[in-house]
């Protein structure tokens, strides 16, 4: 039997869902791979459900939503792109092919396009063979990490901070400030990549203790990047020292 992928849509309900419902009116041939879910804009899709279906196994994730300009909430889908984009490079770490995760825009009259988009991502995917997360024995490397990245995106404040990335950069701050986009993204990145290092370390000391040394390894992170998280976690009170070993301090998760 040949592999068939499983592809999970969040269709904008204005564009991309009229444009399947067209696609499907019309007749138009695409493969039966995909499962649609239907929402009111591509800017409501959580980064934290797209993390969950991949987790799940689904072999892949493709978001819809209207043409820039087009967006039925002004700029819910521009908003969308900003979080795909935060999530897929988040996702590189993880050993997942972040291609699983695709972002469209498709106009409601698209049916054609929506076609040809469930086509290639399908044959894309096919390509790539069935999800490692897939099965009774998913690959635990790829998804304990893959766990830390949804732990960083249920913060709020990362959405927050995604969901201002036009207003900092085009109108600027409350001081009038507009901070170029290149320079915005490179802050938001390196937000981002501090949060998923300090949610994999708390994943690590939250059932068994470990030293600096012992995470630095286990991570593959310097010792002094470790050190300055774990710095960082006991201020916030995310962290404690639960005992020490020679001359080795143990760090625990503490419970939030």
């Amino acid at each position: 039997m040949s592999y068939e992928p499983k592809i999970i849509g969040f269709l904008c309900n204005w564009c991309a869902y009229s444009a399947a419902d067209l696609a499907g009116m019309s007749r138009i041939s695409y493969p039966p791979t995909i499962r649609i879910v239907r929402l009111m804009c591509s800017g409501r899709v959580d980064p934290v459900i797209v993390v969950d279906t991949l987790a799940n196994g689904v072999d892949g994730v493709l978001i819809a939503g209207c043409l820039p300009g087009d967006c039925h909430y002004l700029e819910g889908n521009l908003n969308a792109e900003v979080k795909i984009k935060m999530l897929k490079k988040l996702i590189a770490k993880t050993g997942l092919e972040p291609e699983r995760l695709r972002l469209e825009w498709i106009p409601a009259s698209g049916g054609v396009l929506f076609a040809e988009v469930i086509t290639d991502f399908t044959n894309h995917l096919s390509s790539l063979g069935p999800s490692p997360l897939a099965g009774e024995n998913p690959d635990q490397s790829i998804l304990e990490k893959l766990m830390a990245v949804r732990d960083t995106f249920a913060d709020v404040r990362l959405r927050e901070l995604a969901g201002k990335e036009r207003l900092v950069t085009e109108k600027g701050n409350v001081y009038g400030e507009v901070l170029p986009k290149e320079e915005f993204e490179e802050k938001l990145t390196d937000y981002i990549d501090d949060e998923f290092d300090r949610h994999r370390i708390l994943r690590m000391v939250k059932d068994q203790p470990f030293s600096v040394r012992e995470l630095s390894e286990r991570l593959d992170l310097s010792p002094e990047k470790v050190l300055r998280h774990i710095t960082i976690m006991r201020r916030k009170n995310l962290l404690a020292v639960d005992r020490i070993e020679g001359r080795s301090p143990l760090y625990t998760a503490l419970e939030v």
